[in-house]
């Protein structure tokens, strides 16, 4: 008999990258692609909600709310019902999988009430058939008192009992996880599922410890049941040797008696109690193999759901990102023009995040100091020189200086120099008159 699988997890926001993994509007690596079609919505969106992101806020805006939802409360709660992979295969086979989902919503729908349940999704391209509900965790009653609440001697005004709220922590409870666990094996008995062991003291190992530990055992069986077929082989043989000298001729006569024993011996030996034990051993042993194998599975398809967690995560937090980067392109596309010239600014002319930040809301800043030129390899004086940001012809922000670009700007400064140096500047060199 396997085990009926209950995962619970709380999210807030809209949770839109946890619905791209449900809709597959992102494809895992983990999932069938040819199977794909086979996953499908267990429960009808009300009418204008297309999604399951839309329907987690059609309940919060329908549910009669009074309070401001925070910006850090939990909105919704994830619910992953599945059971043991072998007991999920016999159950599809058996042609119980439509049935299997009914009994699951009409737990959902008894233990969160029908309306909060608002998604829930077979998935079928995966190793597993599983189930990915969300329910909206809407309560109603008095909230609980904080106990510094209780210690301050103010009298608090009563709500009314039906008044609706989002209070997930109310749902969480150590001892309702705990009752949800047994009330879930109780609905999935009747497919042949049962609780996981209730308070288990077992501790998790790194994964390489454990597979470590695993092929150590196996190898170890391996030896065994070698050892056990050896000792088989080798009364076998005694036995058949023994057969083959009775029946020579020099055995005949009085020897015959004496080598007779000899064979019945070992053929009591071969069929004794000793024997019957290494057999049983070794079948003992085989059926250990088959039990650790079967456990490293489930650790395996447990290690995989935390890498799925986890790729849910990074996926959420990318998404949030592009959001981001596309929220500063839409409404300030000038943004993306600047970060070259910001970072010229800062390697190349070594200007300080004040100066940057001004010059970012395109106003003048007076610049006094030096400024280096990466077309000289110098640095030039500038004393009250006024810096700006602006377009060149082709649309691209570049840096000027007192009002030309700022290679114009250095350049001048080079002539100056040589002139001051009493040294020919280029366009002098030229004809051209200065």
């Amino acid at each position: 008999m396997g085990y009926a699988v209950l995962h619970m997890e709380k999210t807030n926001g809209t949770d839109a990258a946890m619905s791209a993994h449900i809709e597959r509007t992102i494809k895992p690596k983990n999932a069938d692609e040819s199977r794909t079609h086979l996953n499908r919505e267990l429960i009808r969106f009300p009418d204008g909600v297309e999604n399951r992101t839309q329907a987690i806020q059609h309940r919060l805006d329908t549910a009669g709310l009074t309070r401001k939802i925070g910006n850090n409360q939990v909105r919704a709660i994830r619910v992953l019902l599945t059971g043991t992979h072998e007991d999920m295969e016999r159950i599809t086979k058996e042609g119980r999988l439509d049935e299997w989902c009914d009994d699951n919503l009409r737990y959902l729908a008894d233990t969160f009430g029908r309306e909060n349940i608002v998604s829930a999704v077979l998935h079928m391209d995966e190793q597993t058939p599983h189930i990915h509900a969300t329910f909206v965790p809407i309560v109603k009653g008095e909230r609980k008192r904080k106990k510094k609440e209780e210690q301050v001697k103010k009298r608090y005004r009563k709500k009314p009992t039906d008044t609706a709220r989002l209070c997930a922590d109310d749902i969480m409870t150590r001892a309702k996880l705990k009752s949800y666990q047994d009330t879930y094996a109780q609905a999935m008995s009747g497919y042949g599922l049962q609780r996981g062991i209730d308070g288990s003291e077992a501790k998790h190992i790194t994964t390489r410890q454990y597979y470590r530990d695993l092929m150590q055992q196996r190898e170890q069986l391996r030896t065994d049941i070698g050892q056990l077929q050896d000792q088989k082989g080798a009364v076998q043989e005694e036995l058949k040797r023994a057969k083959k000298e009775v029946q020579t001729e020099k055995l005949k006569g009085a020897a015959t008696t004496a080598a007779t024993n000899i064979a019945e011996s070992v053929g009591s030996l071969f069929g004794s109690n000793k024997v019957k034990t290494l057999e049983k051993q070794n079948i003992v042993l085989q059926n250990r193999i088959i039990e650790l194998e079967e456990d490293a599975q489930r650790r395996e398809e447990w290690h995989i759901k935390q890498m799925q967690d986890m790729k849910s995560a990074y996926e959420q937090q990318n998404y949030k990102l592009s959001e981001f980067v596309d929220f500063v392109k839409r409404y300030f596309p000038y943004v993306e023009k600047l970060m070259p010239t910001i970072k010229f600014l800062r390697k190349t002319l070594n200007f300080g995040d004040a100066v940057i930040r001004k010059l970012c809301t395109f106003k003048d800043v007076s610049i006094k100091g030096e400024l280096y030129s990466r077309e000289f390899n110098q640095h030039f004086k500038a004393d009250g020189a006024v810096c700006s940001l602006k377009q060149d012809t082709e649309g691209k922000l570049e840096l000027n200086i007192d009002g030309i670009s700022h290679v114009s700007w250095f350049r001048r400064k080079k002539d100056e120099f040589m002139e001051a140096l009493e040294i020919p500047t280029r366009k002098q060199n030229r004809g051209i008159k200065l």
